[in-house]
């Protein structure tokens, strides 16, 4: 799936996203799948975003966006403060619905739902979570909302604060590669990306960045 071509008159001028995954969750210890469960950062992962937003303190921003989570939303906040720009809730880039798997940890799904989780490394793509979503459904939802915001935005440059699983999406959609390699792409908590959208070809030219480690 290719995002459409933006305009005849910006194909010399990309449009830029910078794509950010939300900062460390206060359950982050326990590695648990949250998926639409609405968890605050911690207090690392405020920290995390204060030291992105020093980072980028001179990096003009069209716009910001954020999945509808509290642990995107709270991270775009901090980034959008002192830049005169409010941060626009985008539902389609809310995570993966577990369904019956949310709040639990890979150790306890691979207790209590073992061929379920057979069923989904079997098909990654497709196998759809009880209650959940298939990684399909995602894309289905995540790469049309993508696309209007490169529309609105056409030649300028935006930021998007998500999750691991819809960064990995859009990422493998950019990159060119099908969701059954989801887990080849790397998502670190408050790393981030940018690609560059051209009408014909998304060119990533950064991968999952990282600043120095905060003391």
């Amino acid at each position: 799936m290719q995002l459409k071509a933006l305009t005849k008159d910006q194909n010399l001028t990309p449009t830029r996203l910078y794509l950010v995954r939300h900062g460390q969750v206060a359950d982050g210890h326990t590695h648990i799948y949250n998926g639409h469960n609405d968890v605050d950062l911690s207090p690392f992962g405020v920290r995390q975003f204060e030291a992105l937003a020093d980072h980028w303190r001179d990096l003009h921003l069209d716009a910001i966006y954020a999945s509808d989570r509290l642990r995107a939303r709270r991270g775009a906040e901090i980034i959008a403060r002192h830049r005169g720009l409010s941060v626009q809730a985008v539902p389609e880039f809310r995570e993966l619905n577990f369904g019956i798997w949310e709040g639990l940890s890979f150790a306890q799904i691979a207790e209590r739902y073992p061929q379920e989780l057979q069923n989904r490394f079997q098909d990654l793509t497709n196998y759809r979570i009880p209650e959940g979503e298939s990684l399909a459904d995602v894309q289905a939802r995540v790469i049309p909302a993508l696309e209007r915001l490169c529309q609105r935005h056409a030649g300028k440059q935006f930021l998007v604060v998500a999750h691991a699983g819809i960064n990995r999406v859009i990422l493998c959609q950019a990159l060119g590669i099908c969701l059954d390699n989801l887990f080849r792409v790397d998502q670190t908590y408050a790393g981030y990306s940018i690609i560059d959208y051209f009408p014909d070809l998304p060119v990533v030219r950064l991968f999952n960045a990282t600043l120095p480690p905060l003391d």
